[in-house]
């Protein structure tokens, strides 16, 4: 069964998997386009050596979007585990599967994530008793040999899956139901101070909303976009289901709290004064 720790990214035991395996575009994120499966110019081109050259300054330097990446461990897994500490420079013919790969297990490993969180909540026997078999049976998946995995329909198991997490979030926050603005469009949103205690916001839209001092005790944020939410002096600690990527997109500073199983951002501004609006 995954814990919590192979849960989490460990590049120092990966070979730079989300530095090549994605394609992205020029935008707010990121400052140039790159392929699929072609290195970012900043990878280290040494060829035992992985790291990101500006890693220090990717902010500064328009990649954003590389500090919110998140791959839930699936770069450390597929390294040492599926290809046994091979690396795609070591084995230039295996490249493209791992990359392949890569990609499918990311998924797994982000609704074992989910799985994990759920499993942490208030349920019954029987609920509690499926989410360990999905957890299971995801595991399963994604320790399977690299030919195996690049066959794995990631979205008929995700359809599996997901109505277990939608039970377990409706459980959790049945004595504090809120609305239901899942999927909604509240990008730029002025919601400081708004009560959303047991709020559905699965996929919602908040780019930019201000969320200053809201009350998100049990709101279940599963999938939102928060990039650039504005969460300074917000309590997020009771939030369901919310990830390491989306606190790293987030505008915090030093009153903003957050969940123990999190890492706070070294990008968070510093606390302003009380004065202050």
């Amino acid at each position: 069964m995954a814990d919590g720790p192979e849960l989490r990214a460990d590049c120092t035991r990966c070979a730079g998997l989300c530095c090549v395996a994605p394609a992205f575009a020029r935008s707010a994120d990121f400052a140039i386009d790159k392929p699929e499966g072609v290195a970012c110019p900043h990878l280290a081109p040494a060829a035992g050596y992985f790291g990101c050259t500006i890693h220090e300054r990717l902010r500064d330097s328009g990649f954003p979007g590389c500090t919110t990446f998140d791959c839930f461990g699936a770069g450390q897994r597929v390294v040492q585990h599926t290809y046994s500490g091979t690396s795609w420079r070591q084995a230039p013919d295996l490249a493209s599967e791992m990359f392949a790969v890569f990609t499918v297990v990311r998924a797994l490993h982000e609704l074992l994530w989910y799985l994990v969180e759920a499993a942490r909540l208030p349920t019954g026997p029987s609920l509690r008793a499926g989410l360990r078999e999905a957890e299971h049976e995801t595991e399963r998946l994604a320790l399977s040999p690299a030919g195996r995995i690049t066959e794995i329909d990631v979205e008929a198991h995700r359809a599996g899956v997901v109505p277990l997490l939608r039970q377990a979030s409706e459980t959790a926050r049945a004595g504090t139901r809120g609305p239901d603005l899942a999927g909604a469009d509240l990008a730029g949103a002025a919601l400081a101070g708004t009560d959303l205690r047991g709020a559905s916001l699965r996929g919602a839209l908040l780019l930019g909303a201000d969320l200053r001092g809201a009350d998100l005790r049990l709101a279940d944020v599963t999938g939102a976009d928060l990039r650039a939410c504005d969460v300074r002096g917000t309590d997020l600690r009771d939030v369901l289901f919310l990830s390491q990527l989306q606190v790293d997109a987030v505008r915090g500073d030093a009153l903003t709290l957050v969940p123990g199983t999190l890492d706070r951002p070294g990008h968070w501004v510093a606390a302003r004064p009380a004065a202050e609006p």
